[in-house]
């Protein structure tokens, strides 16, 4: 897999440049990077510097992402996890970092390598040892490992299946918006690998809650959240809660695992960013 791109090497460089804190943000699956535009500009306003880095061999835009949905196969969350890595060494302050559903999971872990002052796990997914598993979302995940053979692949939702996933708590014209415009082909491993953390003793789906580096985390979850019910997240920090860092969670009424980027999202971001706020000077 390619190493970061010209266009995260100009973002470090000019976070780096600002001489402010930077936040680090972490997109999940069926997203690309630009899905937190809006959350950039809110957290600059404030006196942040934001830089958002894709997942390895991310395509720039929606348009190509569907145009080239194999771009995505084969992603495992160890490679991504390093390709964060990697661009968080290159910064000059130490960060924050904000990530959603297993863009949640992963800043669990690039807290767990002691890299963030403060991160903010947004319905995030599960890792090894968190272990309740809702039928709905396992119902989520069908579309995934309903066949094995996605383990490789890129997959692509339906409209009903992103409406389940991620919209039930939206009307269907917000919804459909959201789809079209959000909406791209995901890799099925990072799926099968959460799936099967509990079995695999190797499993790239750990995180080390124990690191005393790991720093202040909070845990938000959407109340009607299919794809990450709030037991999940609840699991989540009841783990991470034993580490001597500052461990919150929060549910967040009405909301399902849309809320970075439906019409509510502005809720959900003032609340990551007060959290950031208290513990990562600017």
């Amino acid at each position: 897999m390619a190493g970061l791109t010209k266009h995260e090497l100009e973002d470090i460089a000019r976070a780096n440049a600002s001489g402010l804190a930077p936040v680090v943000f972490v997109h999940g699956l069926w997203l690309l990077p630009s899905s937190w535009e809006r959350w950039r500009k809110l957290f600059e306003e404030r006196g942040y510097t934001t830089l958002a880095p894709g997942w390895p061999d991310d395509p720039e835009t929606v348009a190509e992402a569907r145009a080239h949905p194999g771009a995505f196969a084969k992603k495992g969350l160890r490679a991504v996890t390093e390709h964060y890595l990697e661009a968080i060494a290159k910064l000059t302050r130490r960060c924050a970092v904000v990530g959603h559903s297993f863009g949640g999971m992963i800043a669990q872990k690039l807290a767990g390598e002691g890299v963030s002052n403060a991160t903010v796990a947004i319905d995030p997914a599960p890792f090894q040892g968190v272990l309740p598993l809702p039928i709905s979302a396992l119902k989520s995940a069908f579309p995934v490992l309903g066949n094995p053979a996605n383990h490789g692949r890129a997959v692509t939702l339906t409209f009903e299946q992103f409406v389940f996933g991620w919209a039930n708590a939206l009307p269907e014209a917000e919804a459909r918006q959201l789809y079209e415009t959000y909406h791209v082909p995901a890799p099925g491993q990072p799926i099968f690998q959460a799936a099967t953390a509990n079995l695999n003793p190797w499993s790239e789906g750990k995180v080390d809650t124990n690191n005393p580096a790991r720093g202040p985390l909070l845990l938000v979850s959407g109340e009607k959240d299919n794809t990450v019910p709030w037991s999940i997240v609840r699991a989540s920090y009841e783990r991470q809660k034993r580490n001597v860092g500052v461990t919150e969670i929060i549910k967040v009424a009405n909301r399902g695992h849309s809320l970075v980027i439906d019409s509510g999202w502005r809720e959900v971001a003032d609340t990551a960013l007060a959290f950031v706020e208290k513990h990562l000077p600017k």
